[in-house]
């Protein structure tokens, strides 16, 4: 299935979970799209329930169907809880660190920023969204890309930066700490459901 392109904002409507994590796509209509959305309410199976989670993180990540699963079948493979790994892994991909750290606003302008070549990783340019990156890791914006406006609007900006990266705002570079702990993660997600989805 190819990556989702349409409105973002009608999408989180139609999942009731806000996909770029501020909550602003539900504050205005919390209801699904479409001319019924605000009177007709359908009853989810617990089929539905899991589905309509594992959509949620597929969407907030931006990762197509394929990527997800593999990501799901090696988080499976590793010690401890497969949720929790599969988050973590999500959280690991290089266009999801560029936007933690700050230098876009969503994900989905973190991911264009690095297959445009815009970034850098240990000194190496990387132009693969979906790799995975190490703990210890620097990224950073390439030389020729440090002047790009949306770069620097998105540094200004008020957004705070998790605990597990850090950030040099000044030379537009970031280091990967360590990996997350599920509660820095999203608290809305319940992983469990999605584990049981691919499991049932």
């Amino acid at each position: 299935m190819a990556r989702y392109t349409g409105p973002v904002w009608k999408k989180a409507r139609r999942l009731s979970f806000s996909v770029l994590e501020t909550g602003e796509e539900l504050k205005k209509r919390t209801y699904a799209p479409g001319q019924h959305g605000p009177t007709k309410r359908i009853k989810l199976s617990g089929y539905g329930t899991q589905l309509r989670e594992k959509q949620r993180v597929r969407n907030m990540y931006g990762v197509n169907e394929r990527q997800f699963y593999n990501t799901f079948e090696k988080a499976q493979k590793l010690e401890g809880m497969a949720g929790t790994n599969f988050l973590i892994m999500l959280e690991s991909r290089l266009d999801n660190l560029v936007y933690r750290m700050g230098f876009a606003r969503t994900r989905k302008a973190a991911r264009q920023l690095v297959t445009h070549g815009h970034i850098e990783v240990n000194g190496k340019k990387l132009d693969i969204p979906s790799a995975e990156i190490k703990p210890g890791s620097v990224i950073a914006v390439r030389e020729e890309a440090r002047s790009m406006k949306p770069i620097a609007e998105s540094l200004e900006s008020n957004y705070t930066a998790p605990a597990f990266v850090e950030v040099d705002k000044e030379n537009k570079k970031g280091t990967y700490l360590r990996l997350p702990e599920r509660s820095e993660l999203n608290q809305e997600i319940n992983e469990a459901l999605i584990v049981e989805y691919y499991n049932r």
